[in-house]
Parts: structure tokens; sequence; C-alpha cells
């Protein structure tokens, strides 16, 4: 079943006299519960694919569909609902906030999601029981990932979108990280989208998606994709 739908979306980006299509009448059905890879180049227009989907900017033509309801026609103050209620995000910063602990960093989305989970029991999960009180610069790059992950996941979101999740991570933290996000879609049936250049994370996904100059270039299911275990990190 689909969870978003992209019917002839473009965005225009203009300054002045200067027009930048960075996504160029994109057709796309992403399946819920998978674990799914956008691949590109930079400027390919990945990062503008995840911001419209999150709700973070709005196309300047077509609809995007997600659970049934056409969110590129959304007020601003709709489109905070929208990703307050359905998205969470996952970036190669973390974005924590220094003066809070781990536990009150997670807590922090019971603020705005509107039917959060337990924040003890996603760091439970994400393997961080026993760090709730320290602070993030106490903590290693994986593991505020994984606060950040924790975080993203306490909103109770239908998406989760990271956007290059890994790039800051040495390899062995990185494939610590993607189990997590595998686990999130295979176990959790959490609909998973992970912009990246790592052609090695396309090995694992349930579907790659590879972007080029605002267009879709292919779109792919893979039957058979390899474990974590199998990709030569």
């Amino acid at each position: 079943m689909a969870i978003a739908v992209f019917k002839d979306v473009s965005k225009v980006y203009r300054n002045g006299e200067h027009e930048q299509r960075a996504l160029d009448h994109v057709s796309l059905s992403l399946e819920e519960g998978r674990f799914i890879v956008v691949l590109g180049p930079s400027g390919a227009g990945k990062s503008t694919l995840l911001n419209l989907l999150g709700g973070l900017d709005s196309p300047t033509e077509g609809t995007i569909v997600v659970n049934g309801k056409d969110i590129s026609t959304l007020s601003p103050n709709e489109l905070a609902e929208y990703r307050a209620a359905a998205v969470g995000f996952v970036f190669q910063s973390y974005n924590l906030i220094p003066t809070l602990t781990v536990i009150e960093n997670v807590a922090l989305v019971k603020e705005i999601a509107p039917d959060p989970l337990s924040s003890h029991e996603m760091l439970e999960a994400v393997g961080l029981a026993d760090h709730i009180h320290q602070f993030p610069s106490e903590l290693s790059g994986g593991e505020q990932q994984r606060v950040s992950i924790a975080r993203a996941l306490a909103k109770n979101p239908h998406i989760l979108l990271c956007d290059e999740p890994t790039g800051a991570l040495d390899s062995q933290t990185g494939v610590t990280v993607l189990r997590l996000l595998l686990s999130m879609a295979r176990d959790m049936g959490k609909t998973i989208i992970v912009v990246t250049h790592n052609q090695n994370i396309a090995k694992i996904a349930d579907t790659v998606i590879r972007v080029k100059n605002g267009r879709i270039e292919s779109c792919e299911n893979q039957d058979h994709p390899l474990s974590v275990e199998e990709v030569d990190w």
C-alpha cells in the first residue's frame, strides 16, 4: 500500500531572473513499511524530495498525497501540524540540545506530537537505556545519532526521513545506525527513507530511487536485499 504519492511534482527556486528547477515533473509512489534509499549526486534533487515529503517546503507544481491527504495545498500552520503528527527527521547533524539530558532531549517531542510514544521505551529500543541522564557531550557520535533517532521515533511518525544519517560517523558506528533503521522498517512497520551518496546503503534497501537533474532516473524494488552483515562496508 502506498503511503505517499508524488504526481507531476516540480519545485522551482527563483532569485531575481535566475530560475533553478530542483525537481522536474516527478511522479513517484512510496510503499508503506519499507526501507527506501534515495541516491544521486549533489544537486540532483534528493534533499528537495525529502523536504517536500516532510512538509518543510511546498511544490511549485503537482500534488503530494500522504496517507490520503494532499499536503501540497496546506498552509504553513497546517504543514506544521502535519510535521508534528506524521513525520520524523534524522539529519547528519544530531541537533541535540547540549544543556538537556538524553531523556530530556527525547521527551521534547511531547510538546508537539499529538500521540507520542514513551521516551524511555524509545531509548531502550536504540540501546541507550543506561545513558538517559547523560548530556550529549558525554556521548559518542554514534550514541548521539541514536538519541536523535529515538527522539524522531518518540513522535510516533508514519514516515522517518533521514538525510545522510551516517555521513558523520565512522563505518562501524554507521553500520550500527543502519541496522537500527532497518529494524524499524522490518519490526515496527515504519516507512524509512534515507537520502545518501553511499551506494552500499542501497544494497540493503527494499526500494532504491535514483535521482539526477531533478528527475527520477529509476525506482526499483529489490526482492532480496542484502543484510547489513553481507555488505563490505
